[in-house]
């Protein structure tokens, strides 16, 4: 995919950027970038008919964002899953949006958002792609909550609970409709003020996603060895 240039101005300095970070994005959480890959200013730069600058500040940008890695004096690379990433990252993930479903269910409130992003999800095709109205949702929940802090621990860990649901999507792990049902479990459970229940839906929901990609992770190293 490339970024076409548009006549120089103040305002297209600000933009283009943020364009290069949008695209790149798209091709690590597609997995058009496998896992490992490097991205260097140079690739950036050709790749999207950019400068180097601005090559520099969209690989800057997702560094931060957990998705690239890179060690000094090294390019920045695609940030690869290993075992026991996926098993940190999702119990880390499980126990910060444990924590905000508990908070909603006690009001009995579901964001308003994390609404909109299960129908939309409800409303996809079987084969269609699912990741970014499901991360959404689980954003929107964190978000809906009354809490300052858990949406921020949560924004730590976007980057790569991004990466681990494009994994999932991409293996084919899970179909849209298994996800949208356990998304509808999960807020039927906070509209009913049910906190044991939405806490242990919202555990099992997040925590069978890192099964699965585990297995399949599992799998791959098997064959290859």
């Amino acid at each position: 995919m490339t970024v076409h240039p548009a006549p120089a101005t103040a305002a297209d300095a600000a933009v283009r950027p943020h364009a290069v970070v949008a695209a790149l994005r798209e091709e690590v959480l597609s997995l058009a970038l496998t896992p490992g890959t490097a991205v260097t200013e140079a690739f950036v730069a050709r790749t999207y008919d950019v400068a180097r600058p601005t090559a520099r500040i969209a690989i800057d940008r997702l560094v931060a964002e957990g998705l690239l890695v890179r060690e000094p004096h090294h390019a920045a690379e695609v940030r690869r899953l290993d075992r026991d990433d996926i098993d940190d990252l999702f119990v880390a993930r499980a126990a910060i949006e444990v924590a905000a479903v508990e908070l909603l269910a006690t009001s009995g409130v579901v964001p308003d958002q994390a609404d909109v992003a299960h129908r939309e999800l409800l409303g996809l095709p079987a084969d269609a792609p699912y990741a970014p109205s499901d991360i959404t949702f689980h954003q929107s929940l964190v978000r809906g909550t009354r809490s300052s802090r858990l949406p921020r621990l949560h924004d730590l860990l976007m980057g790569e609970i991004e990466l681990g649901i494009a994994q999932v999507e991409a293996h084919r792990l899970r179909s849209v409709a298994e996800v949208g049902a356990e998304h509808q479990g999960i807020l039927a459970a906070i509209i009913a003020g049910d906190v044991a229940l939405a806490t242990d839906l919202t555990r099992a929901h997040v925590l069978a996603s890192r099964d699965l990609l585990v297995a399949h992770y599992d799998t791959q190293h098997e064959s290859r060895s």
